[in-house]
């Protein structure tokens, strides 16, 4: 009996240390990834700000642009990042890899905080911001892989969508994180001390971060499953030859990223950040409460990342995600309608009653994607970009070359003139920012709230599907390649791109249909070609070639 009772005992408290180990493991992994985040979000967050501070002065959706390509440019690399360092996370060890993308990640953050401007040193301010994002991009390449293969593997089989789910909490929290620090920083000094110099201390305090993330990931241990992988002797010696030239596992990683992540990708993109910018650039509300309002919705919404987490485990991962893909395709063009509704009213009605039309010939009007040094604006581009920065949609009609014409309700405007322009929508009675006297607070924080509903939805149970989706020897560079492709190329491209559909075809909502193709993509590869994971034993599993 006294046997019994001390091996009871002694069950119990292995059952607690084994608690509090996934709760450290967790805490841990998730706490140095919302540091990365936040770091990799500042830049984002800023974008439009930035266009003023690092790119010259003239066009400013060419300026936009440019800040958004810089933006994009460290999600482009992102997908190398993952090839590097899961690499190194197959061969090395996760907790090592990890430590050593949070250390690039801090650093190249609290750089930037020490760039200079275009204004002191022309066109070498945006090449050395374009750097620091290459690096931010790099390492965070290697850190989302390494973060949730460290948790899963720690996880109990029938918690793993629960507890790498944490995880999930950090993009958004990160983002949080960085629009507190923003708006901390922009409320509490005035514009112009903003402009010069108070806009690089949410960077600086990434420094702070960096010290206290190193610190409490030191202190971990590397994966259970990873070390007896490697005791085992079954480690891969070549990951990237495994994992993207030998049949199955490349078939898995290409129906990961088209099926899987590509979708979850976009919907997260659409749903955190194209709505701060279509707040604050299409919709004119300003920063305090567009900051705000994002905010909130990201505070509420935040929990649910555990909720479809948990889901997942019961009723799988697969069925959620493809779920969030088909109600966000289904919704996107009322929910961003109905902001225009009830963040600037005055801005619908006007469209609505002002018929807007540009003729021109099509040869003379340029798709702006990637803009630089390189670029040429014609008169045509110069008032399309005049008319969408103003939130306004408008319609083109074919004209003679060389010629462009801007009709307001019954007032045209010939060439590229400013301040007619200015002076004809004003008469016209175009509203020039939100009257938020006319606001509906609650039903724009109610849309805000289901798009990261959809987030959560997506992005919840992706980890968990990806970790099983992969053997161990193969695990850290197969899952982080498509998740950073489609997270970092169909996502990361969102804002840039979506803005430039928005400027070329004059429809304030037009650019809403790339996330709605992609993500309708994914439902599709998904529901046909992938299937459920959460019975797997990720100790044991081995693709069988078919």
């Amino acid at each position: 009996m006294a046997e019994a009772k001390a091996g009871g005992f002694l069950a119990e408290d292995s059952v607690k240390s084994f608690r509090t180990e996934e709760r450290r493991v967790i805490f841990a992994s998730s706490l140095g990834t919302v540091f990365e985040w936040y770091d990799f979000y500042l830049y984002a967050v800023l974008a439009p700000f930035f266009a003023v501070l690092f790119f010259p002065p003239g066009n400013q959706t060419a300026a936009l642009l440019s800040a958004f390509a810089a933006y994009a440019a460290g999600f482009l690399v992102r997908p190398f990042g993952a090839l590097v360092f899961g690499r190194i996370g197959d061969l090395v060890g996760r907790k090592y890899t990890f430590l050593v993308t949070i250390l690039f990640m801090g650093a190249s953050t609290f750089l930037v905080g020490l760039l200079p401007t275009f204004a002191s040193v022309g066109w070498l301010a945006p090449i050395l911001m374009v750097t620091l994002r290459l690096v931010q991009g790099l390492a965070l390449g290697g850190e989302y892989g390494g973060a949730a293969t460290y948790v899963a593997e720690h996880a109990p089989n029938d918690r793993r969508g629960y507890d790498t789910s944490w995880i999930q909490t950090t993009a958004t929290l990160g983002l949080f994180l960085a629009l507190l620090m923003i708006y901390l920083c922009r409320s509490n000094m005035d514009a112009k001390a903003f402009a010069e110099w108070g806009w690089r201390i949410p960077f600086w305090l990434s420094l702070v971060l960096l010290i206290f993330s190193v610190y409490i990931r030191l202190k971990l241990h590397e994966s259970p499953i990873f070390q007896q992988m490697k005791s085992e002797g079954k480690g891969s010696k070549q990951p990237l030859t495994d994992s993207f030239l030998k049949y199955p596992n490349n078939k898995y990683v290409l129906l990961a990223l088209l099926g899987a992540t590509a979708g979850q990708g976009v919907v997260w993109y659409t749903g955190q950040f194209y709505a701060l910018f279509f707040l604050t650039i299409t919709l004119k509300l300003d920063y305090v409460s567009a900051y705000t309002l994002i905010g909130v919705s990201l505070l509420i919404g935040t929990p649910f990342f555990i909720v479809f987490g948990w889901l997942s485990d019961r009723i799988g991962r697969l069925k959620i995600i493809m779920a969030g893909c088909l109600i966000a395709a289904v919704t996107y063009f009322p929910l961003f309608q109905g902001l225009t509704h009830y963040v600037n009213p005055a801005l619908e009605t006007f469209s609505a009653k002002t018929p807007i039309t540009v003729a021109a010939n099509s040869g003379d009007c340029q798709f702006h994607l990637f803009v630089g040094p390189w670029s040429k604006f014609s008169d045509c581009d110069r008032v399309k970009d005049f008319l969408t920065k103003q939130g306004l949609s408008f319609k083109s009609v074919s004209a003679e070359a060389g010629k462009v014409t801007t009709t307001i309700g019954d007032q045209k405007i010939e060439g590229w003139d400013q301040a007619k322009l200015a002076a004809t929508l004003k008469a016209a009675g175009a509203p020039p920012s939100a009257d938020k006297s006319k606001m509906n607070w609650f039903m724009a924080e109610l849309i805000l709230f289901i798009m990261v509903i959809y987030v959560t939805m997506v992005y919840g149970p992706i980890a968990a599907f990806l970790v099983e989706l992969f053997p161990t020897e193969i695990r850290y560079t197969s899952m982080s390649l498509p998740y950073h492709i489609g997270n970092g190329w169909f996502g990361g491209m969102l804002p840039l791109t979506a803005t430039a559909m928005v400027a070329a075809t004059g429809d304030i909502y037009y650019g809403l249909w790339y996330p709605i193709v992609v993500a309708v993509m994914t439902l599709i590869v998904g529901s046909i070609y992938l299937r459920e994971t959460r019975t797997r034993d990720i100790r044991t599993y081995q693709h069988q070639a078919t």
